[in-house]
């Protein structure tokens, strides 16, 4: 793995670690895509560091059951910015 993609991958989960917020989010403030925010979490990140990512997984895992919570927020956001 490069070394500026192993710094991105220790900085977002920092962050998220720090404001237990979404990946969305997370995302946004490192201006890269959902997706690649995800995948430095859920792939990249066991290969650095499986302390860290097992407090990842948890929060992952809390804004995964509490989604439905959120009600499409993003999307309404996203449709609905009028």
């Amino acid at each position: 793995m490069k070394d500026y993609i192993a710094e991105r991958v220790a900085d977002i989960a920092d962050y998220l670690i720090a404001h237990r917020c979404t990946v969305r989010e997370v995302a946004r403030v490192f201006c890269v895509s959902k997706s690649t925010a995800h995948k430095d979490l859920a792939e990249r990140l066991p290969q650095l560091d499986v302390e860290r990512y097992k407090l990842i997984s948890q929060i992952l895992a809390e804004n995964w059951d509490s989604r439905y919570l959120r009600g499409g927020e993003a999307t309404k956001r996203k449709f609905f910015a009028g």
